[in-house]
């Protein structure tokens, strides 16, 4: 959280105003940074590393599907249900913050327009740096949640973590982009393909599936599964 209001505060405050391309350059250039910062010594360095197990994978459920040698066995363990509950609560959260309470009002309202919002007497810089920070800590909460499963953890610039950060953006704008319970089905749908695909075509093309279904949303629902097209009156 700490991080994400001082990136809002050193970056972006300062192109409130700029086009979106100087935003989109710099996003970019932000992203380089703490890729490469990361793998400092003192920070997290440039050598794989090892998540500690901090609960036992105890078995919960097995299932089998198939037959002879194409059985496939999948197991659900301790540490799946609690990266399920876990999950399923922040999205609760976040939806009822989003939805329920004032900030939440606050931070819509900003996102469709800046200068209305502040005629109407919400603090803007203070609702996108809360912003920045929420987005920061839940981004937290999901590598946190992720190598709680897959244990082993790469270098901070490592292309795998490009590709979680690329595949998290499709999941929003297959769901759609502003609807949090949709993000939460694209992540889902993303999995689905994945799986599916490796399975009965071929796991050298996970990517090209997550991509391809992005392509498709975006021609035949532009909005997402669950987004809702913009009216604009006249």
């Amino acid at each position: 959280g700490v991080v994400g209001f001082a990136i809002e505060r050193l970056a972006y405050r300062r192109l409130r105003r700029a086009p979106r391309l100087n935003v989109l350059i710099t996003a970019i250039g932000v992203s380089l940074l703490l890729q490469n910062f990361g793998q400092l010594s003192f920070i997290f360095g440039a050598s794989p590393q090892s998540m500690p197990q901090l609960m036992p994978n105890l078995e919960l459920l097995s299932l089998s599907f198939g037959e002879g040698e194409s059985a496939q066995r999948v197991v659900i363990g301790l540490v799946d249900v609690v990266i399920f509950s876990l999950a399923t609560t922040l999205m609760l959260l976040m939806q009822y913050l989003v939805f329920h309470t004032k900030l939440g009002v606050a931070m819509r309202a900003v996102s469709f327009n800046t200068d209305t919002a502040a005629l109407m007497g919400i603090p803007v810089d203070r609702v996108i740096s809360f912003t920045f920070v929420l987005g920061s800590i839940l981004a937290a909460a999901a590598g946190f949640l992720l190598v709680m499963k897959y244990t082993s953890m790469n270098q901070p610039a490592h292309a795998t973590w490009v590709l979680l950060g690329l595949k998290a953006f499709v999941a929003a704008v297959i769901g759609g982009i502003g609807n949090v319970r949709g993000a939460v089905l694209g992540g889902f749908v993303i999995a689905f393909v994945e799986q599916f695909g490796a399975f009965y075509i071929s796991s050298a093309y996970r990517d090209v599936y997550v991509f391809a279904l992005l392509i498709v949303i975006l021609l035949v629902k532009p909005s997402g599964l669950l987004g809702s097209p913009v009216r604009e009156k006249v």
